[in-house]
């Protein structure tokens, strides 16, 4: 199979990765730090070295401000909740997935309000002017995509950061489509909280993500229970990462995703960037001189875009084209809408939605001509 919905979740994974999972079940299949004997210990290690791969990536405060999270929802989901109380005000950008929406929406209830900031493609200046007119007195956070997951389009999320902390407002940047792509460094920067898929361009399995705390304001958790340490007490610890990390964690996926981080340490960001943008560049291009298909973003420069591409053939459904795709040339795309109904109604295709190709370290030229082949095949035979 040709696969290209990497934007969803990474395939294939390093083989270092399925090792990984693999002895850490087999060698050392143990709760790590519940328990003082050897393979405990062992499993706790793996913990801690995923912890410090991930500040090292990131460049973040300490390995203690890494908390590993099931996915990138439950870390968004844990800075909107923990940090929103009833009579603040959030902004999110016009490009946001549900899982930033559906909580701010569900924090209605409380008597929580956001506004929506639009998100222009390829201008910085009149992006970040967006958001600096929907502040309000009582805006207390702003979540902003680090870039759409439907359309590829980069936010200047440091500049928005900066922007943020100047006027006393907290900032969670949604980096799951940009993690293992983009350089991320939170030494000086104004990103209060980073919150990010593991199993994507971080190359980890899925039912892995990362929240990075890098602000002294710490959320409240969302769920409360044992973490192996300060048991004696009744109320859940303060400390980092414990107030997040309650119960067992999947010791086999965290030791995956360690390898993955390390894949990325070891390949760097700019390589893989770099590779990516030169496979987006050579469909886009080729996409672009076929008749009857529909581009809805400029081509997709590196400044401004990341290898996430977005198109849909005339008189067909996205989902017709992706499952004759799938069919026909074992070739794997995602049509719809991809969770982000607002990116779609920016672009005006909420009712069709689109296909979506989305690159990985392990893209080739080849595959990309594979696709833009079979996409030419599709039309004639529709012809």
């Amino acid at each position: 199979m040709i696969y290209l919905d990497n934007g969803a979740t990474t395939f294939p994974k390093p083989y270092s990765v399925k090792n990984a999972v693999m002895k850490s079940i087999h060698c050392y299949g143990a709760n790590p730090g519940r328990s003082g004997h050897k393979m405990s210990l062992k499993a706790a290690e793996t913990v801690y070295s995923c912890r410090e791969n991930a500040s090292v990536l990131f460049k973040c405060k300490s390995p203690e401000n890494v908390i590993i999270m099931p996915n990138c929802t439950t870390a968004l989901n844990t800075v909107i909740k923990g940090i929103l109380s009833p009579g603040d005000h959030a902004v999110i950008s016009s490009l946001e997935h549900n899982a930033v929406v559906r909580p701010l929406e569900k924090l209605k209830e409380i008597g929580v309000e956001y506004s929506i900031a639009e998100c222009i493609p390829c201008d910085d200046e009149a992006t970040i002017d967006n958001f600096r007119k929907s502040f309000k007195s009582n805006t207390r956070l702003v979540i902003c995509t680090h870039a759409s997951n439907v359309f590829g389009i980069k936010l200047p999320v440091e500049r928005i950061a900066a922007l943020c902390r100047i006027n006393g407002i907290l900032c969670c940047v949604d980096a799951a489509q940009t993690a293992g792509i983009e350089d991320i460094d939170l030494t000086d920067s104004c990103i209060d909280y980073l919150c990010t898929a593991g199993h994507k361009g971080l190359y980890g399995p899925m039912g892995t993500g990362l929240l990075i705390i890098n602000s002294d304001i710490i959320p409240e958790s969302l769920i409360q229970g044992g973490t192996g340490s300060m048991s004696s007490e009744l109320t859940q610890p303060s400390i980092l990462p414990d107030k997040f990390e309650s119960g067992t964690p999947n010791l086999p996926c965290i030791a995956g995703l360690n390898e993955g981080i390390k894949f990325v340490i070891d390949k760097t960001t700019k390589r893989i960037r770099e590779d990516e943008s030169i496979l987006m560049n050579m469909l886009y291009n080729g996409l672009s001189k076929i008749r009857n298909v529909v581009l809805y973003a400029p081509p997709p420069e590196i400044k401004y875009f990341t290898p996430v591409l977005s198109f849909n053939i005339v008189g067909f459904s996205s989902e017709e084209i992706s499952s004759i795709l799938d069919s026909n040339y074992s070739i794997a795309t995602r049509a719809g809408l991809h969770c982000a109904p607002l990116a779609h109604k920016q672009f005006g295709t909420e009712d069709i939605g689109t296909v979506r190709a989305v690159m990985s370290a392990f893209s080739t030229p080849s595959q990309v001509q594979l696709l833009l082949r079979a996409v030419k095949e599709i039309i004639y035979t529709k012809k």
